[in-house]
């Protein structure tokens, strides 16, 4: 089975989601920020802290070329879409699935802005950071799940209707 891959801007959901919809599809959960962790032995925020978005955006890109899964829900940091060589390489073998939120629901949900480990470009804001990457997240993306106003279970199992009727139809 492909992996389900799921793209959307911080405080989407993506990981809550994803381990849940990895436990009702029976597949192994994967958070590339853990990996970016592991590799690196610092969090998002410490990298950016002490070398530079530059250089968490390399370490995000190089973990996810270094992806070889099969059966795996992968949740992504929400600058992959920076690196098309990474979200080329998670299409291979994935359905990307893009968890949009409205941009109040984001920051009602986002209360550690600072320590989150988001790529913010010099003078962003997180609306500036919202409207660049929509785009991107909406032009990556096989499958849109609205989750603004619904709660995590309905989510889910939005995302397994949706994959259901798509294998269904081809």
């Amino acid at each position: 089975m492909k992996n389900i891959v799921l793209i959307g801007m911080p405080g989407a959901g993506k990981t809550t989601i994803g381990n849940l919809l990895s436990q009702k599809l029976n597949m192994t959960f994967i958070d590339t920020d853990i990996l970016i962790r592991q590799k690196s032995g610092k969090s998002p925020q410490q990298i950016i802290d002490d070398k530079h978005t530059d250089e968490l955006l390399s370490i995000e890109e190089n973990v996810v070329m270094d992806l070889n899964l099969k059966n795996f829900v992968v949740s992504t940091g929400g600058s992959v879409v920076y690196s098309l060589k990474a979200v080329n390489h998670l299409k291979n073998n994935g359905i990307v699935v893009y968890l949009k939120a409205d941009y109040h629901a984001i920051e009602k949900r986002i209360r550690n802005l600072k320590t989150r480990g988001i790529v913010f470009k010099d003078g962003q804001d997180l609306l500036g950071v919202y409207n660049e990457r929509t785009p991107l997240y909406e032009n990556y993306s096989d499958i849109t799940v609205e989750c603004s106003d619904k709660n995590v279970n309905d989510i889910v199992d939005s995302v397994i209707e949706i994959l259901k009727n798509k294998k269904k139809n081809g």
